[in-house]
Protein backbone atom coordinates (compact mmCIF):
# COMPACT_ATOMS: atom_id res chain seq x y z
CA UNK A 1 0.00 0.00 0.00
CA UNK A 2 2.80 2.44 0.81
CA UNK A 3 4.46 1.80 -2.58
CA UNK A 4 1.28 3.01 -4.29
CA UNK A 5 1.19 6.19 -2.18
CA UNK A 6 4.82 7.05 -2.89
CA UNK A 7 4.29 6.40 -6.59
CA UNK A 8 1.28 8.73 -6.65
CA UNK A 9 3.08 11.36 -4.61
CA UNK A 10 5.71 11.68 -7.34
CA UNK A 11 3.12 12.49 -10.02
CA UNK A 12 2.92 16.17 -10.81
CA UNK A 13 -0.40 17.58 -11.90
CA UNK A 14 -0.48 20.44 -14.40
CA UNK A 15 -1.24 23.89 -13.10
CA UNK A 16 -4.83 24.06 -14.25
CA UNK A 17 -5.89 27.19 -12.41
CA UNK A 18 -6.88 30.25 -14.41
CA UNK A 19 -4.20 32.91 -14.69
CA UNK A 20 -4.96 36.54 -13.88
CA UNK A 21 -2.68 39.57 -14.03
CA UNK A 22 -2.79 43.04 -12.56
CA UNK A 23 -1.29 45.70 -14.81
CA UNK A 24 -0.59 49.19 -13.56
CA UNK A 25 0.30 52.03 -15.88
CA UNK A 26 1.34 55.48 -14.82
CA UNK A 27 0.28 58.06 -17.38
CA UNK A 28 1.39 61.14 -15.43
CA UNK A 29 2.26 61.82 -11.82
CA UNK A 30 -0.96 61.26 -9.90
CA UNK A 31 -2.67 59.59 -12.88
CA UNK A 32 -2.42 55.82 -12.53
CA UNK A 33 -4.49 53.16 -14.22
CA UNK A 34 -4.91 49.64 -12.81
CA UNK A 35 -6.34 46.83 -14.95
CA UNK A 36 -7.24 43.18 -14.37
CA UNK A 37 -6.47 40.78 -17.24
CA UNK A 38 -7.40 37.13 -17.80
CA UNK A 39 -4.52 35.29 -19.44
CA UNK A 40 -4.71 32.13 -21.61
CA UNK A 41 -4.22 28.91 -19.64
CA UNK A 42 -5.18 25.24 -19.60
CA UNK A 43 -8.09 26.00 -17.27
CA UNK A 44 -9.63 28.48 -19.71
CA UNK A 45 -9.23 27.18 -23.27
CA UNK A 46 -11.79 29.71 -24.57
CA UNK A 47 -9.36 32.53 -23.82
CA UNK A 48 -6.97 32.60 -26.78
CA UNK A 49 -5.42 36.01 -26.12
CA UNK A 50 -5.18 38.15 -22.97
CA UNK A 51 -8.64 39.49 -22.14
CA UNK A 52 -9.21 42.68 -20.16
CA UNK A 53 -11.73 42.13 -17.38
CA UNK A 54 -11.84 45.62 -15.91
CA UNK A 55 -9.84 48.73 -15.22
CA UNK A 56 -10.07 51.92 -13.26
CA UNK A 57 -8.33 55.26 -13.59
CA UNK A 58 -8.60 58.83 -12.39
CA UNK A 59 -10.78 60.15 -9.58
CA UNK A 60 -12.61 56.88 -8.98
CA UNK A 61 -9.35 54.99 -8.55
CA UNK A 62 -8.00 57.66 -6.22
CA UNK A 63 -11.01 57.20 -3.94
CA UNK A 64 -10.39 53.46 -3.48
CA UNK A 65 -6.68 53.24 -4.25
CA UNK A 66 -5.77 52.62 -0.61
CA UNK A 67 -8.12 49.60 -0.55
CA UNK A 68 -6.70 48.20 -3.79
CA UNK A 69 -3.08 48.70 -2.75
CA UNK A 70 -3.75 47.10 0.64
CA UNK A 71 -5.30 44.02 -1.03
CA UNK A 72 -2.42 43.81 -3.51
CA UNK A 73 0.24 44.13 -0.81
CA UNK A 74 -1.45 41.34 1.16
CA UNK A 75 -1.12 39.21 -1.98
CA UNK A 76 2.57 40.12 -2.29
CA UNK A 77 2.24 42.49 -5.25
CA UNK A 78 4.15 45.75 -5.09
CA UNK A 79 3.29 48.25 -7.80
CA UNK A 80 5.95 50.70 -8.87
CA UNK A 81 5.76 53.66 -11.21
CA UNK A 82 9.03 52.95 -13.00
CA UNK A 83 9.07 53.13 -16.77
CA UNK A 84 10.41 49.57 -17.16
CA UNK A 85 7.42 48.07 -15.36
CA UNK A 86 4.80 49.51 -17.73
CA UNK A 87 4.32 46.36 -19.80
CA UNK A 88 4.92 43.89 -17.01
CA UNK A 89 1.98 42.32 -15.20
CA UNK A 90 1.81 40.84 -11.75
CA UNK A 91 0.17 37.46 -11.32
CA UNK A 92 -2.64 37.37 -8.74
CA UNK A 93 -5.00 34.74 -7.39
CA UNK A 94 -8.42 34.15 -8.86
CA UNK A 95 -10.17 35.44 -5.73
CA UNK A 96 -8.35 38.75 -5.81
CA UNK A 97 -8.90 39.15 -9.56
CA UNK A 98 -12.64 38.49 -9.18
CA UNK A 99 -13.00 41.01 -6.37
CA UNK A 100 -10.96 43.74 -8.06
CA UNK A 101 -12.55 43.15 -11.46
CA UNK A 102 -16.04 43.43 -10.04
CA UNK A 103 -15.10 46.47 -7.97
CA UNK A 104 -13.57 48.26 -10.96
CA UNK A 105 -16.58 47.53 -13.19
CA UNK A 106 -19.09 48.60 -10.57
CA UNK A 107 -17.30 51.80 -9.54
CA UNK A 108 -16.28 53.08 -12.98
CA UNK A 109 -19.40 55.14 -13.79
CA UNK A 110 -20.20 56.20 -10.21
CA UNK A 111 -19.86 59.78 -8.93
CA UNK A 112 -21.18 59.83 -5.34
CA UNK A 113 -18.37 59.30 -2.83
CA UNK A 114 -20.67 57.83 -0.18
CA UNK A 115 -22.22 55.37 -2.60
CA UNK A 116 -18.79 54.40 -3.93
CA UNK A 117 -17.59 53.68 -0.41
CA UNK A 118 -20.68 51.56 0.29
CA UNK A 119 -20.29 49.58 -2.94
CA UNK A 120 -16.56 49.02 -2.36
CA UNK A 121 -17.20 47.79 1.19
CA UNK A 122 -20.00 45.51 -0.01
CA UNK A 123 -17.86 43.96 -2.74
CA UNK A 124 -14.96 43.44 -0.33
CA UNK A 125 -17.33 41.64 2.06
CA UNK A 126 -18.58 39.27 -0.68
CA UNK A 127 -17.51 35.68 -0.77
CA UNK A 128 -15.73 34.15 -3.72
CA UNK A 129 -18.84 32.55 -5.22
CA UNK A 130 -20.93 35.70 -4.97
CA UNK A 131 -18.22 37.86 -6.56
CA UNK A 132 -17.79 35.29 -9.36
CA UNK A 133 -21.55 35.26 -9.95
CA UNK A 134 -21.81 39.04 -10.24
CA UNK A 135 -18.70 39.40 -12.40
CA UNK A 136 -19.89 36.62 -14.70
CA UNK A 137 -23.27 38.30 -15.02
CA UNK A 138 -21.61 41.64 -15.75
CA UNK A 139 -19.37 40.13 -18.41
CA UNK A 140 -21.62 37.69 -20.24
CA UNK A 141 -25.10 39.20 -20.19
CA UNK A 142 -26.63 41.08 -23.07
CA UNK A 143 -27.08 44.20 -20.90
CA UNK A 144 -24.22 44.26 -18.40
CA UNK A 145 -25.02 47.82 -17.31
CA UNK A 146 -28.33 46.60 -15.88
CA UNK A 147 -26.57 43.94 -13.85
CA UNK A 148 -24.09 46.44 -12.43
CA UNK A 149 -26.90 48.90 -11.70
CA UNK A 150 -28.75 46.20 -9.77
CA UNK A 151 -25.60 45.44 -7.79
CA UNK A 152 -25.13 49.12 -6.97
CA UNK A 153 -28.75 49.37 -5.80
CA UNK A 154 -28.31 46.35 -3.54
CA UNK A 155 -25.11 47.67 -1.97
CA UNK A 156 -26.08 51.31 -1.37
CA UNK A 157 -28.27 52.65 1.42
CA UNK A 158 -31.62 53.87 0.08
CA UNK A 159 -32.11 56.19 3.08
CA UNK A 160 -29.01 58.20 2.20
CA UNK A 161 -30.64 59.62 -0.95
Amino acid sequence: MSARITRLAGIKTPDSAPIFEIRARRHRPGDTEIEVWHMPSLASPQVKAPMRLAGLRGRNLELIEHRVLRRLSQAGVKLSGREADRKEGHRVTEDLALTLGLMFRALAPMRSRDNMRAVAEGIEAMGREEAAYWLGMAMHRRNPRRVLTALRFLLTDPKAR
